[in-house]
């Protein structure tokens, strides 16, 4: 009997540690107030007090209810201390110091310095006046003067979109990129908001003038993103000399959605490529006030990653971007190909969808639609985050420009990495059984049995790092496969990069890289090692040297020579090396499947 009771309290204190180990980390992941660690802590020793005093002396059944009521009392404290909603510090934790006062066009503003005071931050910086209401849908309108001295101290909140529980975040911050950091300072949530378009800038600290300006768009599908992200934050190019612009832009539905009542009310004829309109806006306004930050409006690069890069390779050939950069960097995606993989479709195919947005929410006019709020509309995302072909922003398709030697760029530099489609077939992966049907789907009649015979598979590890190589393949690399000879054909300087370096973090897969080219590897990670920070030297320089002047060689630098249509690329990775381009067999089967160069 002894025993029994004896088996039966170790059994509580084990089921005890349990649950209060798993109630502190859901309100770490979910990133809950304080508040909520404290009323956990005070319920689970009321529990215990209780549970002494009280329920030991009854039944089974009181004991039972008991563990119901804790879980229950549990869920109450996670809805009162859910994470707030707070705007992003534009230095995160302390700052040098509020800057000197900076006169724009529209009117006066302060930032602020990092710590060590090497660079100037201002966030928040409004470009164009808030997408909302009537001007839902429209083309951006130049944002109003403002009165005063603006405190450019916070980021603006991220465009409109679907945003995801905390704990999803960090889950993903675990699994995926292996650099979650328990922390009590964190429990907030960034702001999403329709009224997003703003910019910022990171310059360095003092006065400078006429330095090279770098302006970057942000990936995400052209669906999900933020400008703030550390890992293409602005600051390692800024100790470099650079100057660094980005800017919120009008995301999915909100961003790219077309109608033909749109079209009509435009005075441009213009629908669905309302994200492209604000990127240009926000060029504008860096060629009218970046001197005033002591940049070079004469001396502009323009650079993105993945829906990002996408969106540069369109600018490029866009008639209202001429002028308003000189050189492009394009990371992992363009939608130069004669058929783009992503983030593209027809003019009739954006219309089309109009149809079924309008048929869900049960309306029958853009006005109608104006009025639903922004937090419902956000869920039309995975139906409306495409660039199209508008007549207006877009004449047609990139491909076809560049085959008329129509192009706005006088330097390139793009690339992509060696496991791009990675995080994208985690739960798609091929195997032997279904392989061959995977790739005929891709490939239709006699292209699938060419990839086939260059990518053969006997048993399931093959079929599925040759699943991975096709999904590389069409989603990321033969773009730029593409874009490297349109440039040839034009005579564009081009500079073509291979990101193969392996990491404790995201190692080669799509984004893995961004940490490297803008000089922003944390000090203190260790998933990053002595030759992950090498090459982040080298390629930062790359990048410096490329933004100043369009060429990324200089002193102490591996060559990096440009194309010249030999299929050389350069490798970067513990070595830097030139070497063949990878999968250049498949890229003829695709030149063939889709008619580039017809």
């Amino acid at each position: 009997m002894k025993d029994g009771k004896q088996k039966r309290r170790v059994l509580w204190v084990v089921l005890l540690i349990i649950f209060s180990v798993i109630f502190f980390a859901v309100l770490e992941l979910g990133k809950h107030t304080v508040f909520g660690w404290i009323l956990t802590a005070v319920l689970i020793a009321l529990f215990v007090l209780l549970r002494k005093r009280f329920l030991n002396r009854t039944g089974k059944l009181p004991r039972f209810l008991s563990w119901i009521c804790l879980i229950a009392l549990f869920g109450a404290i996670l809805w009162i201390s859910w994470p707030p909603v707070k705007a992003v510090p534009a230095v995160q934790g302390r700052n040098g110091g509020t800057t000197d006062v900076i006169h724009t066009a529209q009117g006066d503003l302060t930032g602020v310095y990092t710590k060590d005071k090497q660079v100037e931050v201002y966030a928040g910086i409004p470009y164009a006046k808030p997408p909302v209401g009537e001007l839902r849908w429209k083309e951006p309108v130049p944002a109003d003067p403002w009165e005063g001295v603006l405190a450019a101290d916070h980021f603006a909140p991220m465009s409109m979109q679907t945003q995801k529980l905390p704990i999803y975040d960090s889950l993903a911050q675990i699994i995926g990129y292996h650099d979650y950091k328990i922390s009590l300072s964190d429990n907030w949530r960034a702001p999403a908001s329709e009224d997003s378009l703003y910019l910022n800038i990171w310059k360095p600290a003092g006065d400078v003038s006429n330095l090279p300006v770098l302006v970057y768009v942000h990936g995400g599908s052209l669906q999900t993103g933020q400008p703030w992200y550390q890992d293409y934050s602005g600051l390692g190019l800024a100790h470099e000399g650079v100057i660094v612009v980005n800017m919120g832009y009008r995301l999915g539905i909100f961003g790219f959605f077309a109608d033909e009542e749109l079209a009509k009310e435009s005075p441009n004829g213009t629908t669905g490529n309302y994200g492209l309109l604000d990127q240009i806006l926000a060029l504008k306004w860096v060629q009218k006030n970046i001197a005033a930050f002591g940049g070079d409006p004469n001396n502009v690069t323009l650079s993105g990653e993945s829906a990002g890069s996408a969106c540069v390779s369109a600018l490029c050939t866009s008639p209202l971007a001429k002028g308003l950069f000189r050189r492009v960097v394009g990371e992992s995606s363009t939608v130069t190909a004669p058929s783009p993989a992503h983030s593209f479709r027809s003019y009739d195919a954006a219309l089309a969808g109009s149809a079924g947005t309008k048929k869900r929410y049960n309306v029958s006019t853009i006005e109608e639609l104006r009025a639903i709020p922004a937090e419902k509309l956000a869920s039309e995302m995975d139906f409306h985050h495409h660039i199209t072909i508008d007549g207006y922003v877009l004449t047609e398709t990139p491909y076809e420009s560049y085959a008329k030697g129509i192009h706005n760029e006088e330097a390139q530099m793009h690339g992509y990495n060696r496991d791009e489609a990675a995080p994208f077939i985690l739960f798609s992966q091929g195997n032997l059984k279904n392989y061959e049907k995977k790739v005929r789907a891709f490939f239709k009649d006699s292209y699938a049995d060419r990839i086939l015979e260059i990518f053969p598979a006997s048993t399931n590890e093959e079929a599925r790092e040759n699943w991975a190589h096709i999904n590389n393949i069409v989603l990321f690399t033969y773009g730029h496969w593409c874009w490297e000879r349109q440039a040839l054909k034009n005579n564009i300087p081009t500079y073509v990069y291979y990101f193969t370096k392996q990491n404790g973090r995201l190692s080669a897969w799509h984004s893995g890289e961004e940490v490297y080219l803008y000089g922003n590897i944390p000090e203190g990670s260790a998933l990053y090692d002595s030759d992950d920070r090498e090459l982040s030297r080298i390629w930062l320089q790359y990048f410096k040297n490329y933004i100043a002047a369009g060429d990324p060689n200089g002193s102490g630098l591996p060559r990096w020579e440009k194309s010249s249509g030999n299929g050389k690329v350069l490798r970067l990775d513990s070595q830097i090396s030139v070497q063949d381009a990878p999968y250049q067999d498949a890229y003829k089967v695709m030149d063939d499947m889709y008619g580039f160069g017809d």
